[in-house]
C-alpha cells in the first residue's frame, strides 16, 4: 500500500519546511481547483433513524439536566502507520446509526430547563481542498475516501451535525453536570477531566448496556439478517472441508469471513474453527491446526451486519459427514440438554432457568456414564459437572457478540426475561486430551450447540433454526449440501 505523508494542520506550510520535499507551490496550487461539486441532495433517512431517536429521547429523560457525551471512538494502530479497521463504539451507533471514527453525540440540556436534551452530531466534516488535507493529510478523502458533509449527515441520521474539531474547546468550558462513555476517545476524556467522576460515567454505561436488553422491530430484523448469512456461511464451509483437510483450519476461517465481508459487515468476533482436540479449548482462535476425517469440527461463528449486529451459532460437525457411535453419543446429550435449555426460555421466567434446564441434563448423561458420582442433585450442588461443561449455557446477544454485559447483575443474570430479548442457549461438553479421569476414548472430544433465541409474546422464536441441530439431521444436511 503506499505510504501518505505526516498529518499537519497546515501542510502546505509544513511542506515549506521540508516535510514534502516532493510537493512544488505550483502543484500546491494546482490541486486546490477544479473538482467537481459532489454534494448529494434529498437523501433519506437511514432505516433506523425513528428507532435511534427513540433511544436518544429515552436516554434523556433518565438523565434530566446532564450534558452526555457519547463518542465513536479513534482509530487504533495495528502497527507502525497503518491502522486496524474501524468499529464504532456500540454505544454511539446504537444512539445514532453512525459508524464515523471520531464522531462524538452530546446531549445538551436544553436552556428552558425541562429536563430535555437537544441532541447534537459532531463530525469531520468534508476534507479542506484549499488548505491541501484532502490529500497532504493521511486521513484525507484523497488517501481514505469520500465521507459525508455535515449537511449530509444531517439528512441521513437525524440529528444536527458540527465539526468535531471545535468540541474539545466547547466541553473545556462547559457548565454543570456531565457524562461521559469512557475508553473510546482519549481527547474527550482530556477535556472533561475535571468535570466527570468514574461513578457517574459508569451509570451512563450501564443504563447503555440494560437499554439494549429488549430489541426493538429493527434490531429483531438485522439480527435475522446476521443469523440467515452465518447460516450461508456455515454451509460454504461443509462445502469446502476436502480442501480444509489438505490445508488446515485456516481454510475453515478463510472461507466463513468471506461470506462475512460480502453479505455484512465484517465477522462479528474472532471465528473459533476448532478441528479434532482443539475443540476442548472454549476460544480457540488461531485456527492453525489440522483438520482430519473422523474427528469433529466445533465452528463457532457469526456475520456481522452493516449495522453492526452480529450471529453466534456454533455446530459440531463430523468432518467426514458421519458421527462415530461415541461422538453422537456424546453429540445427542449436548443436544438434548439444548432442548431442555430452549425450552426454558419464555416471558416471566428467570434468566438462569435455561442454563439450570441445560446443566441437569448434562449432569444426568455424566452420571449415567459413569463418569461422576451421583445423585444428580449432589453433582449439581457442588458444581462437580462443570469439569465438563466448562461454561454458562449463554448470554445476551445484538450489536455486541456478549451484549449488555455492563448491565447490573440484578437486570441481567438476576433478571426475568422479556418478550424482545435475545440470547444464545450453548450447552457443551469438553472432554481435555489429557483428562485421566475419564476413558481414553472420550479423551480430546468437544461437542457445543449454539442458537440464537428471540423471547416472544408466548414463548421463543429460534432464528437459526435454519441450520440442522439433530445428529441424524446434522448428517443428512451435511451430505446434501457436499451434492450441491
Amino acid at each position: 500500500m503506499p505510504e501518505t505523508p505526516e498529518e499537519t494542520e497546515e501542510p502546505i506550510k509544513q511542506r515549506k519546511n521540508g516535510l514534502y520535499p516532493g510537493v512544488s507551490d505550483e502543484l500546491a496550487e494546482n490541486m486546490k481547483s477544479g473538482w467537481a461539486d459532489t454534494e448529494l441532495h434529498g437523501l433519506e433517512p437511514i432505516a433506523q433513524a425513528g428507532h435511534t431517536a427513540d433511544r436518544r429521547a429515552a436516554l434523556s429523560a433518565r438523565f434530566p439536566g446532564e450534558r452526555l457525551v457519547i463518542p465513536a471512538g479513534n482509530l487504533k494502530t495495528r502497527s507502525n502507520d497503518t491502522e486496524y479497521a474501524f468499529r464504532a463504539s456500540t454505544e454511539y451507533a446504537y444512539l445514532t446509526g453512525d459508524q464515523t471514527q471520531d464522531g462524538v453525540l452530546v446531549l445538551e440540556p436544553r436552556p428552558e430547563g425541562d429536563g430535555g436534551h437537544d441532541a447534537t452530531i459532531y463530525l469531520l466534516p468534508r476534507s479542506d481542498r484549499e488548505n491541501g488535507e484532502f490529500w497532504l493529510d493521511g486521513q484525507g478523502e484523497l488517501w481514505v475516501g469520500r465521507r459525508h458533509s455535515l449537511t449530509e449527515a444531517e439528512q441521513l441520521l437525524g440529528i444536527p451535525a458540527k465539526d468535531v474539531r471545535e468540541l474539545t474547546a466547547a466541553l473545556k468550558e462547559a457548565t454543570g453536570p456531565v457524562r461521559n462513555v469512557r475508553g473510546h476517545d482519549a481527547g474527550i476524556e482530556a477535556a472533561l477531566t475535571d468535570k466527570v467522576t468514574a461513578e457517574r460515567d459508569e451509570e451512563l454505561r450501564v443504563y447503555l448496556s440494560e437499554a439494549r436488553a429488549v430489541k426493538d422491530a429493527f434490531e429483531i430484523g438485522e439480527l435475522q439478517k446476521a443469523v440467515d448469512s452465518t447460516v450461508r456461511g456455515f454451509e460454504d464451509v461443509v462445502k469446502i472441508l476436502d480442501k480444509a483437510e489438505a490445508t488446515s483450519e485456516r481454510y475453515i476461517e478463510g472461507t466463513f469471513f468471506l461470506r462475512a465481508r460480502v453479505e455484512g459487515n465484517d465477522i462479528g468476533y474472532g471465528s473459533i474453527c476448532a478441528a479434532g482436540p482443539h475443540a476442548t479449548t472454549l476460544h480457540w482462535v488461531r485456527n492453525d491446526g489440522d483438520v482430519r476425517s473422523g474427528d469433529l469440527l466445533l465452528l463457532d461463528a457469526g456475520v456481522e451486519t452493516h449495522t453492526l449486529y452480529t450471529a453466534d451459532i456454533t455446530r459440531t460437525l463430523p468432518i467426514n459427514g458421519t458421527f462415530t457411535d461415541l461422538q453422537r453419543k456424546i453429540y445427542d446429550a449436548v443436544y438434548e440438554a439444548q432442548e431442555a435449555g430452549i425450552a426454558a426460555v419464555k416471558p416471566g421466567a428467570k434468566y438462569r432457568d435455561f442454563h439450570d434446564a441445560s446443566q441437569h441434563v448434562l449432569a444426568e448423561k455424566l452420571v449415567e456414564w459413569g463418569l461422576v458420582e451421583g445423585p444428580v442433585e449432589r453433582v449439581l450442588e457442588l458444581g462437580l459437572q462443570r469439569r465438563w461443561t466448562l461454561h454458562g449455557t449463554g448470554h445476551m446477544l445484538g450489536m455486541d457478540v456478549h451484549d449488555c454485559a455492563a448491565a447490573r447483575r440484578e437486570a441481567y443474570a438476576d433478571g426475568t426475561l422479556e418478550p424482545g430479548m435475545c440470547l444464545t442457549v450453548e450447552p457443551g461438553l469438553y472432554f481435555q486430551a489429557d483428562d485421566l479421569t475419564v476413558p481414553a476414548e472420550y479423551r480430546g472430544i468437544g461437542v457445543r450447540i449454539e442458537d440464537d433465541i428471540l423471547v416472544t409474546e408466548d414463548g421463543n422464536r429460534n432464528l437459526s433454526a435454519g441450520l440442522p441441530r439433530r445428529s441424524d439431521e446434522v448428517e443428512a444436511w451435511m451430505a446434501q449440501v457436499k451434492q450441491g
